[in-house]
Parts: C-alpha cells; sequence; structure tokens
C-alpha cells in the first residue's frame, strides 16, 4: 500500500457525472434523514417531533454532502437559495403525488413514481439556481 489516503470529497471527484453524484449523494442523505428519525424514535421523541428533527437536520446535512460533493461548492452564502429550492421541491413533490392519487394509484405507487421527476426537478433547480456558477460572484 503506498500509503496515500482518498477523501470522501476525492472519491467523488473521478466521478464525472455530476448527475449521477447527485444521485449517489441523494442515497447517503435519504439515509441520513431516515436515521436521524429513527434514532429519534428509539429515544422515545414522538414522530411528528421526529419528523421536524429528521428534516432540518438533513437539509443542514444536504446542502454540506451536496453543495460540496455534487456541485464542489461549498459557499454557506448559499444556503437561501437551497432552502428555497427545497420548499419549491416539497411543493412540487406533494402537489404530484396528490394528482397520481386523484388518478387512483394509491399513495405508496404515488411516491415511487413521483421520486425520479422530483429528482429530476431537485437536480435542475439546485444546478441552476444555486450552484450556478453566475451565482459564485455573491
Amino acid at each position: 500500500m503506498s500509503g496515500r489516503s482518498i477523501s470522501v470529497k476525492g472519491l467523488f471527484h473521478h466521478i464525472d457525472s455530476k448527475f449521477l453524484r447527485f444521485i449517489i449523494v441523494g442515497v447517503i442523505n435519504t439515509l441520513f434523514g431516515l436515521g436521524v428519525y429513527c434514532l429519534c424514535i428509539f429515544l422515545g421523541i414522538p414522530y411528528y417531533v421526529a419528523t421536524v428533527i429528521s428534516n432540518v437536520a438533513g437539509v443542514l446535512f444536504n446542502f454540506v454532502t451536496t453543495g460540496n460533493l455534487v456541485f464542489e461548492n461549498g459557499d454557506k452564502r448559499l444556503f437561501g437559495r437551497f432552502v428555497a429550492c427545497y420548499v419549491l421541491v416539497y411543493i412540487i413533490n406533494t402537489l404530484l403525488i396528490k394528482l397520481l392519487l386523484v388518478f387512483g394509484i394509491n399513495d405508496y405507487y404515488a411516491g415511487i413514481i413521483a421520486t425520479p421527476v422530483v429528482a429530476l426537478c431537485s437536480y435542475g433547480l439546485l444546478k441552476n439556481f444555486v450552484y450556478n456558477d453566475k451565482h459564485r460572484r455573491l
């Protein structure tokens, strides 16, 4: 062994596609949020409080991982835009699921069907309105 260590950021830098990095980081972010939720439940925190805690922790964690590992931009001044995009993505997700429910698709399938659409929306919003090069000159 050469003694060289590879950082997580360095490992992600070798993946050429930002969208592929976005998907991988999205899985990591989902596991983190679910882990926080489960830990809260294990500690006896009511589910409605656990949901708030996991969502707040998830957005903070996602901001760091998505900014640094996907878009290679850790500028903390972008946090407001990041949160605004997440709010918009939440609204899109909710409306899409509601539309699918109107067409008779059950809650589970509606959520599954909405996921790739919402992921594409999220990626597009983050790429164009948060981590766009013109926004680096804040």
